[in-house]
């Protein structure tokens, strides 16, 4: 498992919600949990959702998928509880990146 591999999403929520891509650098792979983000199927956010596409919400193709990054619904996930891997986004590691920075950044007070 490396930083965004894309893996299937287990979770009861796979329909909507059929990918989560990990976001936890390669210095903590000797823990049980991985950081992962929810990649949400495009096609169930509401319409005009004015978040879709930007720094903090991109954009990505997953296996023929539109889906989105979420990272407002971040979560840790044991080992055993991630589903296949299915792709990696580390072409587009540099975008999540920003998206968890426009997360976490201090400059809005």
């Amino acid at each position: 498992m490396a930083q965004f591999d894309v893996h299937r999403n287990k979770g009861p929520l796979k329909e909507s919600i059929p990918f989560v891509v990990i976001v936890q650098s390669s210095l903590f792979d000797r823990y049980r949990r991985r950081m992962v983000v929810p990649l949400v199927r495009r096609t169930v956010l509401p319409g005009g959702t004015a978040a879709v596409g930007t720094r903090l919400n991109p954009v990505f193709n997953v296996k023929g998928t539109s889906v989105v990054l979420h990272p407002l619904d971040m979560v840790s996930v044991a080992l055993d509880q991630l589903g296949t891997k299915v792709d990696s986004l580390a072409e587009r590691g540099q975008t999540i990146a920003d998206a968890l920075d426009e997360l976490l950044t201090r400059s809005w007070g």
